[in-house]
């Protein structure tokens, strides 16, 4: 990261603040880092968060993952781009299927394409459990962006250029996700549930942020990443942020699962332990398999392993999840 010019697309978003934080604290010597984002106002919010006098190696670039164009011009003397642009919410997505279609697919595209046609060396994309067998069309659209990435590692040619991908669960304390929800919704006295049953994997904010930075160092090209995460039960967090509201069954929203995957049997085959993380390894890889697991130790899991939030092997307790609240998402959380 010293002396790198580092580019994150969806920069404005909660993991991308959290990478600008992290990568400035850390690597004080980056030679600068860009936050792409098509949000003028979410861009003046962060600039007050993060000024040029205190920080002079961010820039704020103005710019939509749909305009190639314009990604070719960010991309110019990049040397590594952070992939967080996306369209996220899946009942959204759901009712605007052509909107989520040009952000996360050719928005995939546009990215790949303008890292191939400039000096970037290294991509990494932030992918999502739903992208694992979807059923909605966000998870599909994640799903096809994973593949483009990976992909692109076969079509760089003599290009140096390596693109990685990290896929995790539910963002603890994300903007949208279910936490602040339900921290709103606790005043009310009830907490939708949309099913008992349901289940999910959860990760801090410096858990994805940790991932990244793993890709950005380790990754060969083409590999998807995953961590080894607990799961929580939705019953359990309600109860976590408001022990005293009423829980009303709501039903699921269009598009929902009960459980989430990140590896299906199927991803087995490809499948390797990491320690820390799995990795689901491109079924045409420009490496040698056995370089790689020497390289980093890494064992093959057993064919027909899978990995889902509803039968994990860690799960997170209503205590632990309050504890969890309040260490990263509200410090005054009671």
């Amino acid at each position: 990261m010293q002396n790198k010019v580092i580019l994150i697309t969806g920069g404005t978003g909660s993991l991308g603040k959290a990478l600008t934080s992290h990568i400035l604290t850390n690597y004080p010597n980056v030679k600068k880092l860009i936050i792409l984002s098509r949000d003028e106002q979410k861009q003046f919010q962060m600039m007050q968060e993060f000024p040029e006098n205190k920080f002079p190696q961010i820039r704020f670039f103005l710019g939509d993952v749909r305009d190639s164009q314009r990604l070719v011009r960010a991309f110019e003397g990049v040397d590594i781009v952070i992939h967080a642009a996306a369209m996220k919410h899946v009942h959204l997505a759901e009712y605007n299927p052509d909107e989520c279609i040009k952000t996360n697919i050719g928005g995939a595209q546009n990215v790949i394409h303008a890292a191939l046609q400039t000096n970037v060396s290294k991509v990494v994309a932030l992918s999502t459990d739903k992208a694992c067998a979807p059923i909605n069309l966000y998870g599909a659209t994640k799903l096809t962006s994973d593949k483009l990435f990976v992909a692109a590692n076969n079509i760089k040619g003599v290009n140096p250029i390596k693109f990685s991908v990290v896929r995790y669960g539910n963002v603890m304390g994300s903007n949208g996700s279910v936490i602040p929800f339900f921290l709103k919704k606790r005043e009310s006295g009830v907490l939708p549930i949309t099913n008992p049953e349901m289940t999910r994997f959860n990760i801090s904010l410096q858990g994805g942020v940790d991932m990244v930075m793993h890709a950005i160092e380790f990754a060969w090209g083409g590999e998807i990443f995953i961590p080894k995460i607990p799961s929580y039960r939705i019953i359990d967090l309600a109860s976590a942020v408001a022990p005293n509201c009423k829980q009303k069954v709501v039903g699921i929203r269009p598009g929902e699962k009960i459980h989430e995957e990140m590896i299906t049997s199927s991803d087995s085959f490809y499948t390797y332990d990491l320690g820390k993380y799995y990795t689901i390894l491109p079924t045409v890889p420009n490496f040698k398999i056995k370089d790689f697991m020497d390289s980093f130790s890494a064992i093959k899991v057993t064919e027909g392993f899978s990995y889902n939030s509803g039968t994990n092997t860690e799960w997170e307790t209503t205590e632990s999840l309050r504890n969890l609240i309040k260490e990263h998402v509200d410090s005054n959380f009671e």
